[in-house]
């Protein structure tokens, strides 16, 4: 059988296309020759694991070090009982030894040790009874909170003087965040604010995505195997979609591979790759789950929110801005700013936030069909300036984010439009004060330029009409319309004050202003 794209859990090269892990880590070796502890972060399902267990497989096999990833995870529902959470996760550490070294390298049993101690009188015993110097990966460390990580941390930096005789040679914490953010309750506050008590750590190191070289070395492993080829265009338009973010590009390929073009005669084009995108999207496996579910966490949406909306930053901490990078939600660009982390994010994170009002809309006819089926623009405008007259306030409600509340409820309108057949596409950006829109059906593209009019502010038209102009150029289309939502105060409710009116463009495109 050949190998695939792996999506769940850690690759292994017998069974999956996988890269080798040293690329992603050229500092780790360098570390551990010098006998120092560290961490490594990076989002969920980036390949810290596979990185890790791969590299301790090595290091192991080279016949230098007894090198072991372990997981801290079954010792999570036991926060409170740090000697409950170390029995359990001494007991998984047994199972992956056994697992992963021969048996001269596996540990002695664990000696008796009182609750709190137990972790690092393991380590210790370890230590001294390994031929070899001992090295070890303790993977998912963020999992355990309170009591329980406090005390592991603190055995870990108690420890740490008596290598690498009797203790760990080197060792590792591997998980989402960096110490800091490990989530505790202490002092009025969630998270430790401070590497203490593991100020031990010599480097915090994170996991990188994939380049474009890499993502193009990954495919020509399917098609040295099975002969189908993914055209240059193709890696590229998935590079650009995935930003190199490790599942994204093994998701859209296991989608592309087995699902779409199972075929290996037929060659990957950019459009199989668009398909697998929205395959994606619409599935909402549990990786694009996880994530949006962070979108409610308030630290979260002091970022996102605003990013949605075009707004500048206002008085975020840098602890916000660093942890929605951790979690692999935004990256720094570059070229500009704090963005969203790639553009399969970009769709995702305002089409779930839509799900409330979608989820609250009427019944409404397709009345925006032409008899043999294709979208006729005119008629859904007039089906929109309905649907908004009728049921835009209340819909305003059910909106999570109250800054783009109006924009959601358009959009979970316009899902409906599209779910016979078509697409929308979104861009946003911080400092931009628009989001723009292009709803696609068969043969027929229109786009949409979202401005708000706050309170103290002035009338968004001109702005609007300029910005619209170079989105439709950059589209090759000739009209569109340019949406305002008012959100000054002492306004007519909004059946009233929801108009339109032909506007010219400053390069002549004759578009609609639609006010609501």
């Amino acid at each position: 059988m050949n190998r695939f794209f792996n999506t769940a859990g850690p690759c292994n090269p017998n069974d999956h296309y996988m890269l080798p892990a040293a690329a992603r880590l050229p500092e780790v070796t360098r570390l551990i020759a010098q006998k120092l502890y560290f961490v490594l972060h990076a989002p969920r399902q980036t390949g810290k694991t596979t990185a890790l267990l791969t590299l301790a497989q090595e290091l192991t096999a080279a016949g230098t070090y007894t090198a072991v990833l372990v997981s801290m995870e079954v010792g999570a529902p036991f926060e409170d009982d740090p000697g409950a959470a170390e029995d359990a996760i001494l007991n998984a550490w047994l199972g992956k030894a056994r697992a992963q070294l021969p048996p001269a390298l596996q540990p002695p049993p664990w000696p008796t040790a009182p609750a709190g101690r137990r972790v690092g009188v393991a380590l210790q015993t370890w230590a001294m009874a390994s031929p070899r110097p001992l090295v070890v990966f303790l993977d998912e460390i963020d999992a355990l909170r309170d009591g329980a990580l406090i005390s592991v941390l603190r055995q870990l930096r108690d420890g740490y003087a008596d290598r690498p005789r009797a203790f760990p040679w080197s060792l590792a914490l591997i998980g989402l965040r960096d110490v800091r953010d490990y989530k505790v309750a202490s002092g009025g506050s969630d998270r430790l604010h401070t590497t203490s008590p593991f100020n031990i750590k010599a480097e915090s190191l994170t996991l990188r995505n994939f380049t474009a070289a890499e993502v193009a070395a990954l495919y020509q492993q399917h098609t040295d195997e099975t002969g189908q080829v993914f055209t240059p265009d193709a890696t590229v338009r998935a590079f650009y979609l995935t930003q190199g973010q490790p599942w994204l590009v093994n998701a859209l390929a296991r989608q592309i591979t087995e699902v779409l073009v199972p075929d290996p005669a037929t060659p990957i084009t950019p459009a199989h790759v668009d398909q697998a995108k929205e395959l994606l999207i619409q599935r909402q496996d549990t990786h694009l789950d996880s994530l949006v579910e962070r979108l409610r966490e308030p630290r979260v949406r002091r970022i996102i929110e605003p990013i949605l909306a075009g707004l500048a930053l206002e008085n975020v901490a840098p602890d916000d801005l660093r942890f929605v990078q951790d979690l692999g939600l935004c990256r720094m660009d570059p070229a500009g700013g704090l963005v969203v982390a790639n553009p399969i994010y970009q769709e995702v994170i305002p089409r779930v936030l839509a799900n409330a009002p979608q989820a609250s809309l009427p019944i409404i006819a397709p009345t925006w069909l032409t008899p043999d089926g294709k979208l006729d623009p005119a008629k859904l405008l007039e089906a929109f300036l309905a649907f908004w007259r009728q049921h835009g306030q209340p819909l305003l409600k059910s909106a999570p984010y109250h800054e783009i509340a109006p924009h959601l409820v358009l959009m979970a309108f316009l899902h409906r439009v599209v779910n016979a057949g078509g697409t929308i596409e979104r861009e946003y950006a911080i400092s931009t004060g628009r989001m723009d829109l292009c709803v696609r059906y068969g043969e027929v593209s229109l786009a949409m330029e979202l401005k708000v009019w706050r309170e103290g502010e002035t009338n968004p038209l001109r702005a609007g009409l300029a910005q619209l102009d170079a989105y439709l150029a950059g589209l090759g289309l000739d009209t569109g319309w340019l949406v305002i939502f008012d959100q000054r105060e002492g306004l007519p409710d909004l059946a009233e004050r929801t108009t339109t009116e032909p506007a010219t463009t400053p390069a002549g495109r004759s578009v609609v202003v639609v006010r609501g």
